[in-house]
């Protein structure tokens, strides 16, 4: 296994992550920022945060296959979020959760980090996610 995940004690817990992830491999996987866009550029999910974060999800686990990778591979994620305030946290995480059996998401999941910014690409996207992993 390339990939080793751990939350040492003392750190804040209970968090839906490990906030540690050791990558033995050779090979770096960056897989850069996803969006709520299909492969003609179409807009997915306008006005829904659930829905942009299932699809951003699934667009890293497309680019990790790509790749020869799987999310048992990454040892980073980092969201985006437009205008992000607390109160956006449930369907932020509905999102995560109703993906997670289909794409095999590890529970908890590797390091992520949730970062708040103005704007992203265009108006109507509201997430971005990107991934890194390390491969043998």
């Amino acid at each position: 296994m390339t990939v080793q995940l751990l939350s040492p004690a003392g750190l804040f817990q209970p968090v839906p992550y490990h906030h540690v992830a050791i990558g033995t491999g050779s090979r770096q996987v960056h897989v850069a920022g996803q969006i709520a866009r299909d492969g003609d550029s179409n807009r997915l999910a306008t006005g829904d945060l659930t829905g942009q974060v299932e699809i951003v999800l699934r667009h890293t686990a497309s680019g990790l296959a790509a790749a020869g990778a799987t999310f048992d591979d990454v040892v980073r994620l980092r969201f985006f979020a437009v205008d992000w305030k607390p109160e956006k946290a449930d369907a932020f995480m509905k999102g995560i959760e109703n993906v997670t059996e289909e794409l095999r998401l590890p529970t908890p999941l590797p390091p992520v980090s949730l970062i708040g910014v103005d704007y992203l690409w265009e108006p109507d996207v509201l997430v971005e996610l990107e991934a890194f992993a390390v491969l043998d």
